[in-house]
């Protein structure tokens, strides 16, 4: 384990204390227009990720492969399960999956944890740090506790990525890592319409795609060969 995947899980928290304390203040019609303007910003940030994959099928296939396995884990539902302990339980999965889903997904997050497993630079984790605490601030004065209890995937799944770092070096090849951030753009675009209520999203159920970018990533590159 890494200093830095502490420090991010800390920003996180803090950052969420902040924006839950902010909220309380924040009137209903303000809240709303946060709402759009977050969602608004959300979608052009995953149509920038998303942009950035060098295979759409292979962010299809992994889209509708981890969907399938999402929907039949109901992971959405195991995520608003948790949350029942909230006043909104469907805020609460919301909240959860799109905060979960914005610190974890994306270059930073993958190549951070690898280069401070390998050599122990936490330079990238670092400079994360403070975006996520930024981040933080704005998604829990809109959901509030849901993003607080995310520090904890961010400590867990970094924590991992960092132990795991010398069997996961290939994920820093640019295929992979620009595929799997393909998937978890497009995973940001549909939390960005759901923020938007335009449509209801069980985005939750997508975030095996994460899983199945590398895998099937892996097979066509052997088959190229």
């Amino acid at each position: 384990m890494h200093i830095s995947v502490f420090v991010n899980a800390i920003s996180v928290a803090s950052g969420s204390v902040i924006g839950i304390f902010l909220g309380k203040s924040i009137s209903a019609g303000i809240r709303r227009i946060l709402f759009q303007a977050v969602g608004l910003t959300t979608i052009g940030i995953g149509i920038q990720m998303a942009l950035e994959t060098s295979n759409f099928i292979i962010v299809l296939l992994a889209l509708a492969f981890g969907a399938v396995v999402g929907e039949f884990l109901r992971i959405e539902d195991i995520i608003g399960a948790v949350g029942k302990f909230s006043k909104d339980s469907h805020r609460f999965t919301s909240g959860f999956v799109a905060a979960t889903t914005l610190f974890l997904v994306g270059p930073m997050t993958v190549v951070g944890s690898i280069r401070a497993g390998l050599v122990g630079d936490g330079t990238l984790i670092y400079t994360k740090s403070v975006l996520d605490f930024i981040s933080s601030i704005i998604l829990a004065s809109i959901y509030g506790i849901s993003v607080l209890s995310s520090s904890i995937a961010v400590l867990v799944v970094q924590g991992l990525l960092v132990m795991a770092s010398s069997h996961l070096v290939f994920l820093t090849d640019q295929n992979y890592l620009s595929n799997f951030t393909g998937a978890g753009g497009l995973i940001v675009v549909a939390i960005g319409i759901r923020l938007l209520e335009l449509k209801e999203i069980k985005v939750g159920n997508f975030l095996p795609a994460l899983i199945f970018a590398p895998i099937i990533d892996f097979i066509v590159g052997m088959f190229m060969k």
